[in-house]
């Protein structure tokens, strides 16, 4: 029996959380997500000084199903992992016989598989074993009448409401459309060229951590540790430490009821509470 389909979010949700499978199968006529899928494994699975001898990159032109079985059964130095990332496997002409791996996959090795623009057919050996001991997912592109919610979204998750800001990157991708004679904005064309530029506070880490979002809270602190100097640790770990020291004492307060709570936290506003 199939497992339930997982979604791109749950996917990413799981990666930042360093709970990998063993195989990832990214298969579909959309590669935005592929991409978006493989890059945050390529930046979350290895430490920088790891990868030397632990990520190996291979193409489906240049590789066989031997060839990347015979990668993917080596085992790590001096890591807990290594990443094997085949891109363009849908040149690999003998991938079906990868199946004889993935029914029996390292727990070191992380193989990605980037099948894009096709899919594998479900019903063969391959898919079937990738469903059974990893990831099989399916991108499939977005229909006409949802790309404008998901543009929005996009925009959105990237620049905040920063009004000013959104209206100097949307000015930027009309110079940029007009220059490549195109008239839709597409999610790649976001990625590419804005990026997460939002200016991220400790306010939305601690609203992420209310929320339980780990998506976005490790995506803030990523952006804090890249950007050091207007988001100093100094400021951030004495707003954590208030955060979760109030946590505490709402968990052993007698009276949970709003009123006690603001008594025992000493606070004015109900709103304060319910954060």
């Amino acid at each position: 029996m199939a497992k339930k389909e997982i979604t791109f979010e749950e996917i990413c949700r799981d990666i930042t959380a360093r709970k990998f499978q063993p195989v990832y199968v990214l298969m579909g006529e959309e590669p935005f997500f592929i991409d978006q899928i493989t890059d945050l494994l390529l930046k979350s699975v290895l430490e920088e000084s790891e990868r030397d001898f632990n990520q190996i990159i291979l193409y489906g032109a240049d590789t066989d199903a031997i060839s990347i079985i015979n990668a993917a059964r080596r085992f790590p130095m001096m890591s807990e992992y290594q990443l094997i990332v085949v891109r363009e496997a849908q040149l690999v002409r003998d991938i079906e016989l990868l199946s004889s791996y993935v029914k029996n996959p390292l727990s070191s090795t992380i193989l990605v598989i980037n099948y894009k623009y096709k899919t594998l057919d479900r019903r063969r050996a391959l898919a079937a074993a990738t469903d059974k001991n990893g990831i099989l997912y399916e991108s499939k592109k977005i229909p006409d009448y949802k790309m404008p919610s998901f543009i929005a979204q996009m925009l959105s998750d990237f620049l905040g409401n920063d009004l000013n800001r959104l209206n100097k990157e949307l000015d930027k991708l009309a110079i940029i459309l007009a220059e490549k004679a195109s008239k839709r904005i597409t999610p790649e064309l976001i990625e590419q060229n804005i990026g997460i530029s939002k200016e991220y506070n400790n306010f939305e880490l601690i609203k992420a951590l209310a929320m339980k979002d780990i998506l976005k809270a490790n995506r803030i602190a990523q952006y804090f540790e890249k950007n050091p100097k207007s988001n100093p640790i100094q400021m951030t770990l004495p707003v954590l430490f208030n955060y979760f020291s109030n946590l505490l004492i709402c968990y052993y307060s007698k009276d949970r009821s709003e009123s006690g709570l603001m008594t025992a936290l000493g606070l004015r506003g109900t709103y304060q509470v319910k954060d």
